[in-house]
């Protein structure tokens, strides 16, 4: 336990501060217990801080408010680098993330290419939640957030002020990449996208063509 406690905190000690820290980063180390153990040990003292079950974070203090834990954005952006997986916000979230609602959601849910994982971060509750490749294929920024945004919605129901707002979200995205993207989605909500796009005279899906 001695050994594997030096040499993990003398590797905690050469992280940046901020970074996140796994368990897994210290395999080989030790075995998964003492590992678990020297983690616990160093957060009691202070040299680390435990953000949820098995992730912990270096101290990092902002010259105005202080120590600052990571935000839950940061954390699922670094649990995706190090877990080599890609990820992108669905459900609620997306829709809060277009601003097509003022509603901020206690639990954020992710599609991806990886395993199953749900964790909290005090109150807010982060879902990873396994997709197929096509879903993860979509390439804009905007339309494939909207189309996220759509699946989760009644798109039979959808009130014009928000589907003006879907129109001109759609119109900033790039002509190719949205009809790449319309490609790779279900038919209900591209032929919903096609006819409210049709809408306008300057049809932005013409110019792919």
């Amino acid at each position: 336990m001695g050994d594997t406690h030096n040499t993990i905190e003398t590797a905690v000690k050469l992280k940046r501060k901020g970074e996140l820290i796994f368990p897994s980063d210290f395999r080989g180390l030790g075995t998964t217990d003492a590992i678990k153990k020297a983690l616990s040990r160093l957060a009691q003292n202070g040299k680390i801080k435990r953000l949820t079950t098995g992730i912990y974070y270096i101290p990092k203090k902002d010259p105005l408010f202080g120590e600052r834990p990571p935000s839950a954005e940061e954390v699922v952006e670094m649990i995706a680098k190090k877990e080599k997986i890609n990820i992108k916000p669905a459900g609620s979230y997306a829709l809060n993330r277009l601003g097509l609602t003022t509603q901020v959601p206690t639990r954020r849910v992710y599609i991806t290419d990886g395993h199953a994982k749900q964790f909290s971060i005090g109150k807010l509750e982060i879902k990873f939640k396994p997709t197929t490749h096509k879903r993860l294929s979509r390439k804009g920024s905007i339309s494939s957030l909207v189309i996220q945004a759509l699946e989760e919605l009644d798109i039979n129901n959808i009130d014009k002020d928000t589907e003006q707002k879907i129109k001109m979200l759609l119109q900033n995205e790039k002509p190719p990449i949205l009809k790449h993207d319309l490609e790779l989605t279900p038919a209900r909500i591209s032929d919903y996208i096609v006819k409210l796009l049709k809408e306008k005279k300057n049809d932005i899906l013409v110019k792919t063509n």
